[in-house]
């Protein structure tokens, strides 16, 4: 029989089971008591959090302070060089030639397109000259980047924008052009992609024509973005200076017309001309033909970017004489009326010397010096050299400066060549043959400052291009200082002019003749050499070098055409012309009045 439990006992007994007691745990009555190791335990957990957090607040406050400061800095600041345009080039009267402008690229993402493709190539055709059929094929060449068009001027990128077409984008960007083409090609050079001159001016004169601003420093934010904290003085001014250079516009159109004329008429490889005020070097022209735009260089062969007027050599033949006839006037070998007898075909050391007309003219006989210019005699200018002892004409040679740079503004100049001293002095057909200018080798433009010294009364000048810098009002803030070098003097220099004036008028060059006006030239046709060595057989250069006016020299000319052919093809028939042409030109543009003829 079960045994009754009072009710009160019962809930007694259900709560004494509800609730066990916990081992460790003091009865009912008596205190409760942390252990004093579980507190020790605790207290140093938390001093040792808090040592160890002031120990790194120590080190990154005061430890690692300029550090983290700096490092900081780093991840939050940086430094940047706006980009601006690179200075303008202009002519010898301030006309641009040479000019950074905006432009943009415009790149096409077809997948963001929210009209059909054809309707969007119908609205950019007329815009990037391109038609909608071209457009739609170039869409469909990738989903996104495609480059459409790579310097879309100013206005059509503005004209592009207006349309509001989503899936096209319009990166702007700086490009350098060129508005006269390839009229100053020789002179100016080019820049390319990355903002780099390659040759001419915008070569040798990059660090000029670059602008040089101060870094801005600007704090990125957390979204990307940039605030400038630092703006230095001046940040904001921009200066308006321009590369003036000596060139006229006017003069070297001139050249490159009659280049391409008498390069037509001849079928010859190519040509060049070059003016130079005989002053201070300052060259007015200086043309080759063919040539390339800079615009587009990149349509263009390497070779055309190399201005071959001074970098690359050749035997001046004939119009080298004046110089060898200074230079024996300098010695004191000859005089001007000294008479030389020409045989017409001589042999120095076994090697036959004559004259370019021996078979049909045979012997000249006596003649003064002008006379051997007048009628260009190869024998009559051995027989001057010959005066000459071979090292006393060696010392002229180098002192003239053959096989020497000229220090000149361009880029790319090569020296001339001259035998060494042994191998000139060890057979005497050595000197027979730079005689008459052949045997060794030089630049167009390194002849055209040795015939300025002839005109300038015997001073060599440094040929340039670069006028100065100077801003858009015509004040110049620079200029560069060449010191000119003296070589023959006065005299010798204007005797030997006076002689190059009897050449216009009686002899070789009367093709140079300008009515009015006194002109003083030398022809010259001479042999090409071969790399290989000798000449070749059926290869000439001829040129033509005229001063004017001789009264009162101020420009020397000098017209080079390389292979032309026929047997017609002499420097008289083919560079003298040329010359004639621009001196017309040059004169009319200078205010140079013609000279009443004198009464008979």
């Amino acid at each position: 029989m079960a045994t009754s439990v009072p009710p009160n006992s019962r809930r007694a007994l259900r709560h004494s089971r509800a609730v066990p007691r916990r081992m460790g745990q003091a009865s009912a009555g008596t205190p409760v008591h942390p252990t004093r190791s579980r507190m020790l335990l605790v207290g140093g957990i938390l001093l040792a959090a808090t040592l160890g957090l002031v120990a790194n607040l120590v080190r990154l406050q005061i430890v690692h302070t300029a550090e983290l400061k700096e490092k900081a800095q780093a991840q939050q600041q940086v430094y940047l060089r706006p980009f601006v345009p690179r200075r303008p080039i202009v002519d010898r009267d301030g006309n641009v030639i040479a000019v950074d402008q905006p432009v943009a690229t415009l790149y096409v993402h077809p997948k963001l397109f929210k009209e059909p493709p054809e309707a969007i190539a119908e609205k950019l055709s007329p815009i990037v000259a391109l038609s909608p059929a071209e457009l739609l094929k170039r869409f469909s060449a990738a989903q996104s980047g495609i480059e459409l068009i790579e310097n879309l001027p100013e206005d059509s990128a503005a004209r592009v924008t207006a349309l509001g077409l989503d899936g096209l984008e319009l990166v702007p960007h700086q490009m350098r052009l060129y508005p006269q083409q390839e009229l100053f090609a020789d002179v100016l050079g080019y820049v390319n992609v990355d903002r780099q001159g390659q040759a001419g001016v915008e070569y040798s004169q990059q660090k000029i024509l670059e602008r040089h601003v101060q870094a801005l420093r600007v704090s990125r934010m957390g979204d990307g973005t940039y605030i400038p904290t630092q703006v230095p003085g001046g940040f904001l001014h921009n200066d308006d200076l321009q590369l003036q250079l000596t060139i006229d516009g006017r003069l070297q159109r001139a050249a490159r017309a009659a280049l391409k004329q008498q390069i037509s008429r001849y079928g010859a490889k190519r040509g060049g001309v070059i003016v130079m005020d005989v002053r201070d070097g300052a060259l007015l022209v200086m043309a080759s033909e063919p040539t390339y735009d800079p615009n587009r260089y990149y349509d263009f062969k390497i070779d055309r970017f190399r201005n071959w007027l001074l970098s690359d050599l050749y035997e001046p033949g004939s119009t080298f004489k004046p110089i060898n006839v200074a230079i024996a006037l300098e010695a004191g070998v000859i005089e001007p009326n000294t008479q030389i007898y020409d045989e017409g075909q001589i042999f120095v050391d076994s090697w036959p010397i004559s004259n370019f007309d021996y078979s049909s003219r045979g012997a000249r006989g006596n003649l003064s010096i002008a006379e051997i210019l007048e009628v260009s005699s190869n024998v009559g200018m051995v027989h001057i050299v010959e005066r000459l002892k071979p090292e006393v004409y060696y010392g002229w040679l180098e002192r003239i400066g053959l096989g020497q740079p000229l220090g000149t503004d361009l880029p790319f100049e090569v020296s001339g060549q001259l035998k060494n001293r042994e191998q000139f002095l060890g057979s005497p057909v050595e000197a027979a043959t730079t005689a008459f200018g052949q045997g060794f080798s030089l630049t167009p433009l390194q002849l055209v400052q040795l015939e300025a010294a002839i005109a300038n009364g015997g001073k060599l000048v440094t040929p340039h291009v670069v006028r100065g810098l100077r801003s858009t009002d015509g004040k110049m803030h620079w200029q560069p200082d060449y010191t000119p070098r003296p070589i023959f003097s006065p005299e010798n220099a204007q005797a030997v002019l006076g002689m190059m004036e009897n050449v216009v008028k009686n002899g070789t060059g009367e093709a140079a003749q300008i009515p009015g006006y006194r002109i003083a030239g030398k022809t010259g046709t001479a042999q090409k050499a071969n790399p290989n060595g000798g000449y070749y057989e059926n290869a000439k250069i001829t040129s033509f070098v005229g001063i004017v006016p001789v009264e009162a020299p101020r420009y020397v000319v000098l017209a080079v055409i390389d292979e032309p052919q026929g047997g017609d093809a002499f420097g008289s028939t083919v560079a003298a012309p040329i010359v004639k042409a621009v001196m017309e030109v040059l004169l009319a543009s200078e205010g140079i009045p013609a000279q009443k003829p004198t009464a008979p």
